[in-house]
């Protein structure tokens, strides 16, 4: 089981933007506790199906009385988007175990499709209401006015 289990543990960690999912993974691989095994980007090379998600297996130190145990954990991290699409994905491969009709599967990937251009835009809004919320910051005089007026 140690050794043929890499998931007997999980964490799914849902973020806002595909970005977040990047920053997240290097904090992880970060950690001095953590040691990643490998990973599965799923971002950068989506499932046939359309699945995006991110995947890190890690080892992390689980404290028994005998003393700390590396366990295999698999670390699952997505956009809610991605997220949403994923569990109605499930929802559908075990309700036709496996062999959905193929209209189904083509509208799953359109729909994959369709997440992917919601991220982008999201973060494409999210970029320009930072844009806007810098640009509307005051500016700072640089020194006592006070003083320059006497």
């Amino acid at each position: 089981m140690v050794e043929k289990l890499n998931d007997i543990a999980g964490i799914r960690i849902i973020c806002s933007f595909t970005s977040d999912i990047y920053q997240i993974a290097e904090m992880i691989t970060k950690q001095s506790d953590v040691t990643v095994l490998y990973v599965k980007d799923y971002i950068e090379n989506p499932k046939p199906n359309g699945y995006k998600s991110y995947h890190m297996v890690v080892t992390i130190p689980i404290y028994l009385t005998d003393g700390p145990v590396d366990t295999k954990v698999e670390v699952q991290i997505r956009t809610v988007a991605m997220d949403f699409w994923a569990s109605l994905e499930h929802k559908i491969y075990y309700k036709f175990e496996g062999n959905a009709p193929a209209y189904l599967q083509q509208e799953l990937k359109a729909c994959a499709d369709v997440v992917n251009m919601l991220d982008k835009k999201m973060f494409s809004l999210n970029q320009a209401i930072l844009e806007l919320s810098e640009a509307q910051k005051p500016i700072p005089d640089g020194g006592d006015s006070k003083a320059e007026d006497e």
